[in-house]
């Protein structure tokens, strides 16, 4: 194996970043938030899970000031982000870039899928589209025949051109059975052809309330329409699949009735459908410049400092939780030490060796008496034995056999007649008392 093909671990860990950011670029997707931390430095750290995975997230502060609602664990959310890897610690992970309530953004998300498999069949192409009819006669109306958006738009043709007649295709634009009932409604004008240009649409509402006009059945009826379509729902904010894939989008049913309508603001009404058909272009031609532009700003990042400083960030902020964690445990640590402690010296504590010792003393002392007792024996057995010697050398002995011994008065015994003269002074010791005598004689 050649050398030149052995890599070191963060050269690897650099080229999987590489490849995962440059191949999968921009993902969406939706899952429950868990594990959340808002780190000091402003930045977020999570993760996104399902009932059998979970990935690593982090979102900067520069994207995360613009999350309108507060992330919290258990959170079904929908978010848009960056395939990365953190280098250090060789983790796979997401950069995210928008967040949002699950519920939302998930029809959004749907709506952006649909439109963009849709537009790739050529639903939307600009030369599949009618143009309105010079002179209109009669139009006919899909809506519900009690809604504010039928009255508008009756009002509307009254007023600008009384001649034009109006019929209506009545249609639930909202709740579970509306698709069936605008499908109905559009095929069954078709049917009976008897107007010259055909009005959808409902007044405005929430995104889940126009959702029956992004309905792929919806729109697909739209297209197949042989009656040049205007969509004519919600308010001008509003934006379904249905001003996609009609002929002419009008921002609502008053401005749909009045495009219709035959007076001198003809010329201006065409010329807005031909301005928002220059905008949808517009708007297409502008997507696949951002694409781009994207592709080349994710290359860009590639290799730009900033990359790099957010790969540090995130790695203090790592590091400055786990430092928080460890402060944690150390603090519980010494609120637990002190019973620790106390349970440890109880099984330290002196008190059994005392008791042990106490014991061993008391034997170690009956065992001193006993050997004392027996020592103080033996002595006194030695010492009867010495005296009894002893008094068999003794003078008292002598004494007790009938001898006595002879002082002069000065206490000398007196082994010599010739030591005492006539009239000298002597005392005899006998076995029992002393008796003093006076010399009568020395005979040698």
């Amino acid at each position: 194996m050649s050398r030149q093909n052995i890599l070191q671990v963060s050269e690897l860990t650099k080229k999987v970043r590489f490849i995962l950011e440059s191949e999968l670029n921009t993902v969406w997707l939706t899952g429950e938030i868990s594990n959340f931390v808002a780190a000091g430095s402003g930045h977020w750290y999570l993760s996104l899970k399902d009932a059998r995975s979970q990935v690593r997230c982090a979102m900067f502060k520069g994207n995360n000031q613009r999350v309108r609602l507060q992330p919290k664990n258990g959170q079904q959310v929908l978010v848009k982000a960056r395939v990365s890897l953190y280098e250090p610690r060789g983790d796979f992970q997401l950069i995210l870039e928008q967040m949002e309530d699950a519920g939302d953004g998930l029809l959004r998300q749907q709506f952006e899928q649909l439109k963009n498999r849709l537009n790739a069949e050529g639903l939307f192409a600009q030369q599949t589209k009618q143009v309105l009819p010079d002179n209109i006669k009669s139009v006919g109306i899909v809506t519900s025949p009690t809604g504010a958006a039928v009255k508008d738009i009756l009002t509307v043709l009254k007023r600008r051109n009384p001649a034009i007649s109006a019929v209506i295709y009545p249609a639930l634009v909202q709740g579970e059975y509306a698709i069936n009932d605008i499908c109905h409604a559009i095929n069954q004008a078709n049917t009976r052809n008897e107007c010259d240009v055909l009005i959808v649409g409902r007044g405005g509402g929430s995104l889940e309330d126009l959702w029956s006009f992004n309905e792929e059945a919806v729109v697909r009826a739209i297209h197949q329409s042989k009656i040049p379509t205007i969509s004519a729902v919600g308010h001008e904010i509003d934006t379904t699949l249905s001003d996609y894939v009609a002929d002419f989008r009008a921002p609502t049913p008053s401005a749909a009735a009045e495009l219709v309508s035959q007076d001198k603001s003809e010329l201006l009404d065409k010329l807005a459908g031909l301005k928002h058909r220059l905008t949808i272009a517009a708007r297409r031609e502008l997507s696949d410049r951002q694409k781009i532009s994207i592709n080349l700003q994710h290359r860009l990042n590639q290799v730009h400092p900033q990359q790099q400083l957010q790969s540090q960030q995130q790695k203090s902020d790592e590091l400055a939780i786990r430092l928080k964690q460890a402060i944690g445990r150390e603090q519980q640590r010494f609120r637990l030490a002190p019973e620790q402690l106390k349970t440890r010296l109880m099984h330290l504590s002196p008190q059994k060796d005392i008791a042990g010792m106490s014991q061993a003393a008391q034997q170690n002392e009956q065992r001193i008496i006993n050997a004392i007792k027996r020592i103080y024996r033996q002595k006194g057995e030695q010492f009867a034995s010495i005296i009894e010697q002893l008094h068999i050398v003794s003078p008292l002995a002598t004494l007790a056999r009938g001898y006595s011994i002879v002082r002069d008065d000065k206490g000398n015994i007196l082994r010599d007649s010739g030591q005492v003269e006539s009239g000298d002074t002597i005392a005899i010791q006998l076995s029992k008392g002393q008796i003093n005598a006076r010399v009568l004689a020395n005979k040698e």
